[in-house]
């Protein structure tokens, strides 16, 4: 009976494609962070800035669920797509952080080279977005989810490569430590698009 006083649809897919917007912005900034460490406080604020804009718009997601009789896909699907969307976010702002805190001096080219199949991973993940409203576009999706898994395994490559290289190679401790622990968080993001990619290619596959 209280169903028809509240509304249908929502605008959720507004949401994801304005959240995979700042995901998109992060990553950018995140790979300026990495490349460029002079530079590396002001880049670490616009991660954070577009970290908590994007949170923002996940609590707006839930809130618009409790309240959307109607939702355009499967509440739950809705939950854990924007919820896994955040997680991007979070890691992207642990990694800048995580720089920060470490008093890095100096990144490996391994660590650029993550920085950008990350960014090539957020990127997938908005196209993938961008689309989702329309499943005649099913096709082009489930492409873009495609390329996400293949950027993820090539980050896995780049990262034992890195991770052997390390400990070959660096003699001093502190610095292998800061190294390990931010190739694993970049590493970490692309795991996660991955994950954003496997829900997507849920959604398609129940809804084309």
């Amino acid at each position: 009976m209280f169903g028809r006083f509240m509304p249908t649809e929502g605008k959720f897919f507004e949401i994801f494609n304005a959240h995979a917007k700042y995901i998109v912005s992060a990553s950018h900034e995140l790979e300026l962070l990495i490349d460029n460490l002079a530079d590396a406080e002001i880049h670490k604020r616009n991660v954070q800035a577009a970290e908590k804009a994007a949170d923002k718009l996940t609590h707006e997601t839930i809130d618009l669920l409790h309240k959307t009789f109607i939702t355009p896909l499967d509440r739950d699907e809705i939950h854990k797509l924007i919820g896994t969307m955040d997680d991007i976010l979070d890691l992207m702002e642990d990694v800048a952080t995580a720089i920060s805190l470490y008093d890095v001096q100096a990144v490996t080219s391994e660590a650029s080279q993550l920085a950008h199949i990350c960014t090539s991973c957020c990127e997938r993940v908005q196209a993938a977005v961008q689309l989702l409203p329309d499943m005649k576009q099913a096709r082009a999706i489930l492409k873009a989810c495609e390329d996400i898994d293949r950027l993820e395994s090539d980050a896995d490559g780049v990262l034992r490569a890195a991770m052997s290289k390390l400990f070959r190679e660096e003699d001093d401790v502190k610095t292998l430590i800061k190294l390990k622990a931010i190739y694993e968080l970049l590493e970490a993001i692309t795991d996660k698009c991955e994950d954003v990619a496997n829900i997507i290619e849920g959604i398609v596959l129940e809804n084309a």
